[in-house]
């Protein structure tokens, strides 16, 4: 089938979930986790042909620890998937409303998207937490992952379609798009008119392509090149806690941090431990000629490493003389995606909110919390860096647009 065939189809699933319920949505999701559990040997199976084929192909271990699916981690999306049922459901939320002078009611509602295509690497969970976060909010799912992922995808679109079949939803409100051409891709980015938004989540180079190739409007999540800044008035022990957890907790994932700066009067007191700290842990450093004075075994930093998300055991580090500096390297090398400050000083903290322009920035926390699940939304569909519409992780009120409802007795304008 042709991805405008799969789109057509979609608008028309999509208005059938329009007048779906909470309550027809929830069981549905409760079907799909249920489904996910029972299922889970012959997704895992699916998987491993995936990451035995992606292993041959050289991918990197970062790539197939996104890419891998064990019963456990089946079972995480599954009970995300249950969390999902017991969000509130944002369609038909009032968001502003008033009675005018002249007695016409005014309100503006919450309301689906509509259909919504997803276009997304290695990671299979992205298939179930998108058309999960989709069905909640009432949207169509177009879902496009790589061809490294196909017997995942495949297996898993499977299960999510015969449950919502089972609990009298479309099918179709879950589909997934042919992986093997980026021809499909290219379709996908000109259904304007049958595809409502795209949403892609990758790296750099696929995000990019989406938003500059698009003629149907783009959500853009961004690469993670997010930093910790020890400030001067940092404590160095809570400063090292938070750096290794940023770093080393999960290194293949966007919000893990990729870059270390610290202050010239911390310098002294918290580099030396936090270079040994990270070495231990397998970190190689790429360090300017002020931190490599610490430490013979950090490697010279170029321009290049400081613009890397990395996405390993690898980070940038730098030493800065003021706050404003931290700051001003962080506009010149940052995504947009989460940066984080580590100081006891108000004012400190207060300067760097306000003038790092990121879509989450942290106090004396890890990067690792900048994400749906840990901000209480439940899984997210991604995390956007733009500023329109959405920005910072997606949940389910970021799948809806807003539609005014005017409700008159013969009103007439003169």
């Amino acid at each position: 089938m042709t991805v405008q065939k799969q789109a057509e189809a979609a608008r028309v699933a999509a208005s059938t979930l329009a007048l779906a319920t909470r309550g027809e949505k929830d069981a549905a999701l409760h079907a799909i986790a249920d489904a996910l559990v029972a299922r889970s040997p012959e997704i895992v199976a699916a998987n491993q042909r995936d990451v035995a084929a992606g292993r041959e192909a050289g991918l990197t271990e970062a790539v197939l620890d996104r890419l891998a699916l064990t019963t456990d981690r089946v079972a995480a999306v599954a009970e995300a998937v249950r969390a999902m049922a017991g969000l509130p459901d944002p369609v038909g939320e009032v968001i502003r409303g008033s009675t005018l002078p002249n007695g016409l009611q005014v309100r503006q509602l919450r309301v689906p998207l509509g259909v919504i295509g997803i276009v997304y690497e290695a990671r299979p969970n992205v298939t179930v937490d998108a058309a999960g976060l989709c069905l909640k909010s009432g949207n169509a799912v177009l879902l496009r992952g790589s061809s490294s992922a196909v017997h995942s995808n495949t297996a898993l679109v499977e299960v999510l379609r015969g449950a919502l079949a089972d609990r009298g939803l479309p099918a179709d409100a879950v589909q997934l798009v042919d992986p093997s051409s980026h021809d499909t891709v290219k379709q996908l980015m000109r259904a304007r008119g049958l595809v409502d938004v795209l949403i892609p989540r990758g790296g750099a180079s696929l995000i990019q392509s989406v938003v500059t190739e698009s003629t149907v409007p783009v959500i853009e999540t961004g690469t993670g090149n997010c930093h910790i800044y020890v400030d001067a008035a940092a404590d160095p022990d809570l400063a090292l806690r938070i750096l290794l957890n940023a770093k080393t907790q999960r290194t293949s994932v966007c919000n893990a941090a990729e870059s270390l700066l610290v202050h010239a009067d911390a310098a002294d007191a918290f580099l030396p431990r936090a270079l040994a700290a990270l070495r231990e842990a397998g970190v190689t450093v790429h360090g300017d000629d002020r931190v490599r004075r610490y430490d013979e075994s950090v490697r010279p930093a170029t321009e290049e490493d400081y613009a890397t998300e990395y996405l390993a055991l690898e980070i940038s580090a730098a030493v800065v003389d003021s706050l404003a500096d931290a700051t001003a390297h962080i506009a010149r090398y940052g995504s947009g995606h989460s940066e984080a400050i580590v100081t006891d000083s108000t004012r400190a903290a207060q300067q760097f909110t306000a003038q790092v322009d990121a879509a989450a920035v942290l106090v004396n926390a890890s990067t690792r919390f900048v994400d749906g699940g840990e901000f209480g939304f439940g899984a997210e569909i991604g995390i956007s860096t733009q500023k329109l519409h959405a920005r910072g992780p997606m949940g389910l009120p970021e799948l809806t647009s807003t539609k005014y409802v005017v409700t008159g007795d013969g009103h007439t304008r003169s």
